[in-house]
């Protein structure tokens, strides 16, 4: 979106009660006001000079406001993306000028790709010195725009009601994303006569929601309804659509195998009798194989990325493409559909479920089983029930499941341990996987964690991390320490920057170039932090060690020393088709 388009007027809807219209106040509490009409309760943050006003102001908004001190912006906007994807609302990040605002953009990207709801407010220099390469400066506008749904940058007090309302607006509305504002310190200290908060519901020229085309629907019911062999392949636009309950109705009334991607996880139970598993490069065989030979294949929420589709000159040219997208940039980008169906898959769902016949494809569902049986005998068997005496990520996983009972919020950091996790964990709800997908961020885990315990303060969460990705955001252990978020560490610690190491073996002749990684007396560094733990590489003592870091009375961290080079299989090769995924 570009500048221009916020400047449009919003339609506006009567304000609530709030003690503060009609007088005068700062910029800076202007902006706390927007946050508790937002129903924000939680912040990710970190001061500094430029944005010193807003803190200032927050000193006085302590009962009503959460702030979670970080301990690096990055470990904040992971934080917040946590906090969205457990919850379902937008995560709320503070920076300062300068190198604050910069420490965002890796957080930004992976919101941005991921489709996570954020608003970010930065501080910025004097508006006065703005462009005179200021102390703390940078022009963070022009460095974000490429990783925002929305950015802008305020100069006058007056504007931050209703840019604020535009931001939280833009950032949750149609396909969710992160917003950045950039307050200028000058409009942080200015006093203007503030007439209250009114929420933003209409901004001209943007529409969260495309028009739903019912003879698209028509048209794709008519489609699926004919079809011997139909597939269905989902991603987080179901979840983000909070959208589940008509999503099972659609797959149960067409008989529909469905297969996920890894933000698609959790939208329905893994072990729904229509599940057949993950898509991927390191996806479940039957899925991967079959896309392949299906003839409809219908696609929700999900934006086929190159990890799901292999070679796109291969894939599924055989079937007819029915796309449900919130995004119309997304329909056809990558591979042509025979019906689009732009629109809210809320919306758009059930209207195409009232047009299905009822059916069951019990049949075509077998196929994907016998693949299945095939994928346990070559690869699920010996990962999670080894033989020798190492151990596997996967049987960590496996027991994990045993004791959490699929009811955990499992946070993955990026490499072969979220690979594995996403390949085994079990999840009953949705929401519950929080992983990093489309930018891959390491670091991403710990972080993440915290602010997912933040958003769902009730449910157990576990982040599963490997020894290279925890060492990237390490000081968050900080944070924990500080403000007590019970987040459970499991550390699958392979020695070894495993998945770069698992490309080097297979594809470069084992040169094992600099993914030996040394790390750090994991335990000793957590009892630094006031955080028990404790470390095993033992099978006997696995369970046990488990079960005591989830009753643990709040964070623990648990080191679980794994095989050096394990493999996660199955794996599409780059450059390969999906149907050549490989068992071994």
């Amino acid at each position: 979106m570009s500048n221009s388009t916020i400047l449009e007027p919003a339609t506006k809807t009567a304000a609530a009660a709030q003690p503060l219209a009609g007088t005068s106040i700062s910029g800076s509490q202007a902006v706390l006001e927007a946050l508790l009409a937002e129903g924000v309760d939680t912040i990710f943050g970190y001061p500094g000079g430029a944005i010193m006003p807003i803190y200032d102001a927050l000193y006085d908004y302590t009962d009503k406001l959460q702030h979670i001190l970080v301990r690096h912006e990055q470990g904040g906007i992971h934080a917040g993306q946590g906090y969205a994807r457990s919850s379902g609302r937008t995560g709320v990040v503070f920076a300062t000028s300068g190198p604050g605002a910069t420490n965002l953009v890796t957080g930004l990207a992976d919101a941005m790709i991921d489709s996570t709801p954020l608003v970010c407010i930065t501080g910025q220099v004097f508006a006065h010195l703005l462009g005179t390469d200021a102390f703390q400066e940078t022009d963070v506008i022009n460095i974000t725009t490429p990783v925002t749904k929305w950015n802008y940058q305020v100069t006058d007090a007056t504007e931050i009601p209703s840019v604020l309302a535009k931001a939280f607006y833009i950032a949750k509305t149609g396909r969710p994303g992160p917003v950045l504002i950039d307050i200028t310190k000058n409009a942080q200290l200015q006093k203007f006569d503030y007439e209250g908060y009114t929420p933003c519901e209409h901004i001209r020229s943007y529409r969260p929601k495309p028009i739903v085309r019912k003879e698209y629907i028509a048209e794709a019911a008519k489609l699926i309804n004919s079809a011997k062999k139909p597939f269905v392949i989902f991603g987080q636009g179901v979840i983000l659509g909070q959208a589940e309950k008509e999503f099972k109705a659609f797959i149960e009334k067409g008989g529909f195998p469905a297969a996920w991607t890894i933000m698609g996880m959790s939208a329905i139970p893994t072990d729904h009798p229509l599940g057949v598993g993950m898509l991927g490069m390191h996806g479940n065989y039957a899925p991967n194989v079959l896309t392949n030979d299906c003839d409809v294949l219908i696609a929700i929420g999900m934006r086929f990325d190159d990890r799901v589709t292999g070679r796109l000159d291969k894939y599924a040219k055989q079937a007819q493409v029915v796309h449900l997208d919130i995004d119309p940039a997304e329909i056809d980008k990558n591979v042509k559909s025979a019906v689009p169906v732009w629109g809210d898959c809320k919306e758009t769902l059930p209207m195409l479920t009232q047009l299905l016949e009822k059916n069951d494809h019990s049949a075509w569902l077998a196929k994907f089983r016998e693949l299945e049986a095939e994928e346990i005998k070559e690869v699920i068997t010996d990962e999670l029930n080894p033989t020798t005496e190492i151990l596997t990520m996967g049987e960590v996983i496996k027991t994990l499941n045993e004791l959490t009972g699929g009811n955990a919020i499992i946070v993955t950091d990026v490499g072969q341990h979220q690979m594995v996790a996403c390949r085994y964990a079990k999840y009953n709800n949705s929401k519950s996987n929080v992983t990093s997908g489309g930018l891959g961020t390491m670091g991403f885990g710990l972080p993440a964690a915290i602010g997912a315990k933040y958003g769902a303060p009730d449910t157990t969460v576990v982040a599963v991390i490997g020894d290279g990705g925890f060492q990237m955001t390490i000081q968050e252990l900080g944070t924990i320490m500080q403000f007590g978020a019970a987040v459970k560490i499991l550390i699958l610690n392979n020695q070894f920057l495993g998945m770069v190491r698992q490309w080097q073996q297979l594809f470069h002749d084992k040169r094992y170039s600099f993914v030996n990684i040394t790390s750090p007396d994991y335990i000793t560094v957590a009892k630094g932090y006031g955080i028990e733990g404790k470390r095993i590489d033992q099978r006997a003592d696995l369970k046990t060690a488990l079960q005591t870091m989830l009753d643990h009375d709040g964070s623990y961290l648990l080191e679980v020393m794994v095989g050096k080079e394990n493999n996660v299989f199955p794996m599409v090769p780059q450059g390969c088709s999906v149907s050549e995924i490989r068992l071994k």
